[in-house]
C-alpha cells in the first residue's frame, strides 16, 4: 500500500529546512518527496528508485516535467528507518542523505517561500520537523 503525507500550507522560506524521519517499505520500489507550490508546480521532485539504484530529482513547472538529474547514490535500502534533511537555500535545494552525503538541485523557478509539501511511495513519515 502506498503511503501518503501532504502539507498544503507549508511556510518554509530560504535558509529553513526539514528533518523528515521515517520508515522505507520491504517491497518499495521507490518514493518521493515533493516541494513547491502545488501537485503541478514542484520546485524539487526527490525520487530514490530501487530498481535503478538511482536517485532522480527534478522540478515541474504547469504540470510538465523537466530534465532530470540523476545521482548514483543510494546509500540507503528498503526495510530501514532514515532521515533526511531537506534544506532550501534560496538558490537551490540540498538533500542530505543518511551517511552524510549531499544531494543539490537548482530553485530552477526561483521560489522564495514553499507552501507544498509531498512525500509518498514506500516510505512512511514517523517525524516532521521544520526549522
Amino acid at each position: 500500500m502506498s503511503e501518503k503525507f501532504e502539507i498544503l500550507n507549508l511556510d518554509l522560506k530560504a535558509g529553513n529546512s526539514l528533518k523528515i524521519k521515517g520508515n522505507i517499505a520491504n517491497d518499495a520500489e521507490n518514493f518521493v518527496i515533493n516541494l513547491g507550490k502545488s501537485p503541478s508546480e514542484l520546485g524539487l521532485h526527490f525520487n530514490p528508485r530501487f530498481n535503478e539504484s538511482t536517485i532522480i530529482c527534478n522540478s515541474k513547472c504547469a504540470n510538465c516535467w523537466q530534465s532530470e538529474h540523476r545521482d548514483k547514490h543510494l546509500s540507503f535500502s528498503r526495510g530501514s528507518e532514515v532521515k533526511f534533511i531537506v534544506s532550501f537555500l534560496g538558490d537551490k535545494f540540498k538533500v542530505k542523505l543518511p551517511d552524510g552525503h549531499e544531494v543539490e538541485f537548482p530553485n530552477r523557478h526561483s521560489y522564495d517561500k514553499i507552501t507544498y509539501l509531498s512525500v509518498q511511495g514506500g516510505f512512511k513519515v514517523i517525524s516532521f520537523k521544520q526549522e
